[in-house]
């Protein structure tokens, strides 16, 4: 089936007030699973430039692997408004845009993430993984100024101590690290709701733009975890590029 076809037929499918009314490019974003920690660092980048996304005439629409509850509750946690998510119980979306499953060995699927976790069939993610323990001069600084930080049952910690170990205005040490286990922990600690029957775990997304006529203009799909851009330093740079 023509992707084309396919994913305009999937646009049509969300009824948004929050779409533009007028022609406009559309930005269809496939997610895994809603559990994924990719689906939640991604969304997170995205909710940052809804505002520029807009001036730019570009609807967003989001699918992901999940059911209501999972919608929900990703929704409220990452700050995205619920009429931009649908969600769907299998991966035919997936397949018909040739989108890659992940490690698929003989073994229950959490062991399959794990290993795609420390690198296989994943590559890059281990890179991806120290880059954010060490920070990046070329990416953007995570928490805004007096952010309050807190991991599960330890004492919370102001953003501001990201500053000590680097400076401001670029993503420092640990900062990136820092969101990904806050992000973890969200997961970890509703597990049954972000993961409804523990199916299709390794499923990665991609991410497609359709121009005014409808013609897809740019696509690419994640491979690996951690890649759910194809530049990772500034993930939404290709859209500066249209």
């Amino acid at each position: 089936m023509n992707e084309q076809f396919i994913l305009n037929g999937l646009t049509k499918n969300f009824d948004s007030d929050s779409h533009l009314d007028e022609p406009s490019f559309k930005m269809i974003v496939i997610l895994g699973s809603l559990g994924d920690l990719d689906s939640f660092e991604y969304i997170q980048n995205i909710v940052k430039n809804l505002s520029k996304l807009r001036l730019l005439s570009i609807n967003l629409y989001v699918i992901s692997i999940g059911n209501n509850n999972s919608k929900n509750k990703f929704c409220s946690y990452v700050g995205i408004p619920r009429d931009l998510v649908q969600v769907v119980d299998n991966i035919s979306i997936h397949q018909n845009l040739k989108l890659n499953e992940g490690l698929t060995m003989p073994v229950h699927s959490l062991a399959n993430l794990i290993l795609m976790c420390l690198g296989f069939s994943s590559p890059g993610t281990l890179k991806e993984v120290l880059r954010g323990y060490l920070g990046d001069k070329l990416s953007d600084q995570i928490f805004i100024e007096n952010t309050s930080i807190k991991f599960g049952c330890l004492p919370a910690f102001q953003s501001s101590c990201f500053d000590i170990a680097g400076g401001t205005g670029f993503q420092r040490p640990f900062e990136l690290a820092s969101l990904r286990l806050l992000n973890m922990i969200e997961v970890l600690g509703s597990w049954n709701i972000y993961f409804p029957g523990n199916k299709y775990l390794t499923q990665r997304g991609g991410t497609f733009i359709l121009d005014k006529s409808n013609d897809i203009i740019y696509q690419y799909r994640s491979t690996s975890l951690l890649s759910y851009s194809p530049e990772m330093r500034k993930p939404l740079s290709f859209i500066e590029k249209l």
